[in-house]
């Protein structure tokens, strides 16, 4: 517009708003002097013009303030004569929260900032590394065209080197820069202040696909420390598959696969002191196989899939075949790897000629470090229901031999797993049992033994607790696990410590425990017919009835349950999983399910746990973790179960237990909760509205169920003191009054309290809705009198409210209600002495 006519006041007035929104106030006042000298006397060009010469002069005060404190700042960290440490530690930290601010972190960014940062870096001294590190993470954050700057300043071999360090910190920092880097070039802009022009239009896909090119070559890189390859493991598998199937473009994924995947199973087929074998910790290996199992899920069709599978058979053949026994046990170690990953690539690769015989021959070799890797993948095998018969047949008598005449206990301790995962292949189904009589307690006491001997490497022990999570099927097993407070101690110990990868099997066994696994009961007329048909029935242990689970319950409580799992829901690692999480969930709402012990899981901070479970992992997890949110917010004080901010964090999961999917438990628990929390405050109210909670709360009004319409009346009684619920009650064509109205001569006498105390509340916060009741049934006026003359002095007393405030709202209401028989019963009642 501006272009066709250089005196469009209007186009220019715009423009220099917009302009002064990106932050271009240079630019956004000659804008306004332009329209001002066009039309002088226009107060709002003058208005404008005023406020911006003073946003323009507070801005300049700011900035040269902050230029001195930069300077001097970066002054202090680089001067090699100053040996203040103190001192140093203040201008790092006064960096780093300048940063933090958009105005502070764009005047770093324009004072040389970045370079005076690289130097900073480049000093190899952790406590300047670490300010740099965190100073460029407040840069980087939602800002796209500085993080592009920042990334071609430094350089992502510089940031790759970084990550790679030795020390843990530095490389941890470095992790968090490169995550908020990726986010902002994924994401683009998200601060309302716009520092560059050509923000919006850069193409950052290159410099994405160049991090995560020097990630990939990390992870094969044997200089890397094996804390900076965990790093590079846990950035890929949060930045590369997709977050959501809506996601429909998943070449970052395709990508990452055709570029890096034998990289990936560089790290997988790692054997821990064999020679040029790469630094790993504890956790790579099972890092390695998450990021391989997120990868193939992201993965859309067939063909893609086949492509995977192909690139993971040519690398263990690579391996395999003419490396002699060094190239075999990467091979196997590769197998396990995938085993524990995308299971259907590991079952491919695990049918290729040779590998299944080499596994079992390598079980008798009489070094170690071979058996165990051998022994490792039997075990991993042995959890795929189509090589379980094979390794039942050819595997068994093997595993014993070890078992029983090994002196290596951590030799004997994975050949007992690989036992009990054999041993347990029945399930919970007391008819169907592998081993004989005894032979199960046997091999879970020694389990137990294992666990609690302290002098064992906690990498021995975790597969201690992975034989329990198979044992505890049995019933037997778990009333004498829960009898052991040692050993459950020790494993709760294990759950907090740093190796993760136990994780998966200590919740496993906490399920099993508390029998949350799904079980239903069989339908009376299929198990008759079974028996007809000679069929197989399962069968219930004596010992997994209720009482007993309660007992088991109780006892883990006891013994500190609770602080495990928050402990394992706080970590950030790969091993938590999305299945691990919904294992972590199932075990909370057993806890959960006795409301007097639902005080304690909160104190032993339950409730905090609980939240980030309701929001993220598998949609059953989430429904389970709401579902005990639920449960705790309907038997305590929310406000003092969820404290302060974490109050508003619990509305999402109540709603989302109010979804069509979900159970009728599920929702009439949902709605108890809501009920609760929009009793507290208006601001929990409008949460409740925010998530669009009404609708389906209106929804529930009709339901056949009389708990579920009760309590859905009730919640919706509560949510009727925000304006916006009682502006509903008006609204043209909607039957929201005449059913409240309805429900209020009901013979459910909850439901008539419910109804007719939403009545009493609308009409004494909205008064136009006492016009609106006679109008929406011919019966109002009898259910009124029914209300007055009932026995109950509560809906007595909500009736005369009502009363009370239609007379007050309307001359015409009330000339009804004195014409018919209301003032002859509101005398009675008056007179009543017995009432309140």
């Amino acid at each position: 517009a501006i272009e066709a006519d250089g005196r469009d006041m209007k186009a220019l007035f715009r423009r220099s708003q917009a302009l002064q929104k990106l932050g271009r106030l240079d630019q956004a006042v000659s804008d306004l002097q332009r329209c001002v000298s066009l039309e002088p006397k226009n107060k709002a060009f003058q208005e404008a013009l005023r406020a911006l010469g003073s946003s323009m002069h507070e801005k300049m005060k700011t900035m040269s303030c902050t230029d001195s404190k930069v300077e001097q700042m970066f002054q202090i960290l680089l001067d090699p004569e100053e040996k203040d440490v103190d001192k140093k530690q203040k201008a790092a930290q006064n960096l780093i929260v300048l940063a933090r601010e958009e105005a502070g972190a764009e005047k770093i960014f324009q004072s040389d900032g970045v370079r005076l940062l690289t130097q900073l870096l480049d000093t190899a001294k952790a406590d300047l590394m670490l300010a740099a590190l965190r100073t460029l993470v407040g840069l980087c954050s939602g800002h796209r065209s500085r993080t592009m700057a920042i990334l071609v300043e430094l350089g992502a071999p510089r940031l790759s080197a970084v990550l790679g360090v030795e020390h843990e910190q530095v490389s941890l920092a470095a992790c968090n820069l490169l995550h908020v880097m990726f986010d902002s070039l994924k994401e683009g802009l998200q601060k309302d202040f716009r520092g560059k022009e050509d923000a919006v239009v850069l193409d950052s896909s290159k410099d994405l696909k160049l991090l995560i090119k020097h990630l990939l070559e990390l992870l094969a890189l044997e200089g890397a420390s094996a804390h900076g390859r965990d790093n590079a493991l846990n950035l890929l598998i949060k930045v590369v598959p997709r977050k959501s199937p809506k996601e429909t473009n998943n070449t970052l994924s395709l990508w990452v696969i055709d570029q890096g995947l034998k990289k990936i199973l560089e790290v997988g087929s790692t054997v821990c002191g064999a020679p040029g074998s790469l630094p790993v910790t504890e956790n790579s290996r099972m890092s390695a196989s998450v990021l391989l199992s997120k990868l193939y899920d992201d993965l859309k069709c067939d063909a893609e899939r086949e492509n995977f599978h192909h690139l993971c058979e040519d690398y263990v053949r690579s391996w395999f075949e003419g490396h002699e026994l060094a190239g075999k046990l990467r091979a196997i170690q590769t197998v396990s790897c995938l085993l524990q990953g995308p299971s259907d690539a590991g079952n491919r690769v695990l049918e290729l000629e040779g590998i299944m015989d080499s596994v079992l021959s390598l079980c008798a070799s009489v070094c170690e470090a071979h058996q165990l890797v051998a022994v490792e993948a039997l075990i991993h095998a042995a959890d795929k229901a189509k090589r379980a018969s094979f390794i039942t047949a050819n595997g068994v008598s093997l595993l014993k031999e070890i078992y029983k005449h090994s002196e290596r206990d951590s030799i004997r301790i994975r050949a007992l797993v690989g036992l009990c995962k054999l041993g347990s292949a029945g399930g919970t189904d007391f008819s169907m049992k592998q081993f004989a009589e005894g032979s199960t307690m046997k091999l879970a006491k020694q389990c137990r033994k294992w666990l609690c001997n302290e002098t064992i490497d906690a990498g021995t022990r975790r597969w201690a607790v992975e034989g329990l999570a198979y044992l505890t099927f049995d019933a037997d097993v778990k009333e004498e696990f829960v009898e052991d407070k040692a050993a459950m101690q020790a494993m709760f110990h294990l759950a907090k410590s740093e190796d993760r990868s136990v994780l998966y099997a200590v919740a496993s066994t906490l399920v099993n425990c508390t029998n949350s696994y799904d079980h239903e009961e069989p339908d009376p007329q299929m198990l008759e017919l079974a028996k007809y048909a000679k069929q197989h029935i399962p069968e219930q242990h004596p010992k997994d009835k209720p009482d007993f689970v309660k007992r088991r319950v109780r006892k883990l409580l006891t013994a500190g349950v609770v602080s495990a799992l928050s402990c394992m829901v706080k970590s950030e690692n790969p091993a938590l999983t999305n299945s691990c999480r919904e294992l972590i969930s199932r075990v909370f709402l057993a806890l959960v399910e006795e409301a007097e012990d639902r005080g304690g899981v909160v104190a032993q901070g339950g409730g905090k746990a609980l939240i980030p479970l309701s929001l993220e992992g598998t949609e059953v997890g989430q429904t389970k973790a709401a579902q005990a949110l639920a449960k705790i917010t309907i038997t305590s004080n929310p406000e003092m179960a969820f404290p302060g901010e974490r109050i508003y964090e619990v509305v999402r999961p109540l709603v989302s237990l109010l979804h069509l999917q979900r159970t009728g438990l599920e929702n009439f628990e949902g709605l108890m909760a809501l009920t609760n929390l929009a009793g507290i405050s208006e601001r929990l109210r409008q949460k409740i509205l925010k998530e669009k909670a009404v609708p389906m709360i209106e929804g529930y009004m009709f339901e056949e169920h009389e708990l579920i319409r009760l309590a859905a009346t009730e919640c919706m009684c509560n949510m009727a003191m925000s304006k916006e619920v009682q502006e509903l009650f008006l609204a043209e064509g909607s039957d929201r009054l005449k059913l409240m109205v309805l429900y209020s001569g009901e013979e459910d006498e909850k439901l008539r309290r419910a109804a007719s105390g939403t009545l009493a509340m609308l009409t004494a916060l909205h008064p136009p809705i006492c016009k609106r009741i006679p109008q929406v049934t011919v019966h109002w006026l009898e259910i009124l009198q029914a209300l007055l003359l009932s026995p109950s002095a509560e809906l007595q007393h909500r009736g005369a409210v009502v009363v009370m405030n239609m007379m007050a709202a309307e001359r015409e209401v009330a000339e009804q209600l004195i014409a018919s028989e209301m003032l002859e019963i509101l005398s009675v009642l008056a007179k009543d002495k017995d009432k309140p």
